[in-house]
């Protein structure tokens, strides 16, 4: 085994990733399945495209079916994929929905939708995959997907929900990451900043043009671009690193 292997590969583990039949989840399973880890991909839809590609590869993964924001499906899908792989030892807690609304126009349906999914959602997952860490003596790795919107606020698009949510993410991880220390469990997060994904490229035009000259790096980013700070993350690369947010956005938040 080469050091770099040694070091990054992921041989032996169980990775859960929410939300992976499409964008940043689906780019992220395949690099973890191709880094040697059983995925086990936790949607509400069959991600047949993701699990195609990760056979072509020679990975392993399958699909658990449920819903984030429904904590008991949760509790059940973290049960079934132990019984089923015998351990879980990584989390990309990826799930996550967007409503692009002026805070006045926004329904409080809508806002408690957006929490529902990217708060509350991760919280169930977080919760669901520590019970069992902590239970069978796993030191795992938990990586939430934030975004840079956590930290800072877009413009010109209002997106209050959506902003408060990924704060919210951030400073969940930091707290798990002081709680769950003691156990060897690792939590932490990554802030993608504007990613070429359906959420991004299907934005109108004008907030596209109004986004590009605010990024440094003058382009959006590319979900594959993100694999390695997840892969990081999660390997044994990272066993120092807990509570940490790795920031992914073309030095967006620097200006």
């Amino acid at each position: 085994m080469s050091y770099i292997s040694e070091l990054f590969g992921l041989e032996g583990k169980v990775a859960v990733v929410t939300g992976g039949s499409r964008g940043i989840g689906q780019t992220v399973s395949i690099g973890l399945a191709k880094a040697g880890a059983e995925v086990a991909i936790l949607c509400r839809t069959q991600p047949d495209e993701t699990l195609a590609q990760i056979e072509q590869a020679g990975g392993k993964a399958y699909h658990i079916a449920a819903d984030v924001t429904d904590e008991t499906a949760v509790e059940r899908a973290f049960d079934e994929i132990f019984r089923r792989s015998g351990s879980i030892d990584i989390v990309f807690n990826n799930a996550g929905i967007c409503i692009h609304k002026p805070t006045l126009e926004a329904s409080v349906e809508e806002w408690r939708k957006v929490l529902d999914v990217n708060l509350n959602g991760v919280y169930h997952v977080c919760r669901a995959a520590g019970r069992i860490m902590v239970e069978h003596g796993i030191h795992g790795s938990i990586v939430n997907n934030a975004s840079m919107s956590g930290s800072i606020v877009n413009v010109p698009q209002w997106q209050c929900s959506y902003n408060a949510s990924k704060a919210g993410v951030l400073h969940l991880t930091r707290s798990l990451a002081v709680e769950w220390a003691q156990y060897g469990i690792r939590v932490n997060t990554i802030s993608p900043g504007y990613t070429a994904t359906e959420m991004s490229v299907d934005t109108p035009d004008e907030l596209k043009n109004a986004w590009m000259p605010l990024i440094p790096m003058g382009r959006m980013g590319e979900p594959e671009e993100l694999t390695g700070a997840v892969i990081y993350l999660a390997s044994r690369a990272s066993g120092y690193t807990t509570g940490a947010n790795l920031i992914v956005d073309g030095g967006y938040v620097c200006r």
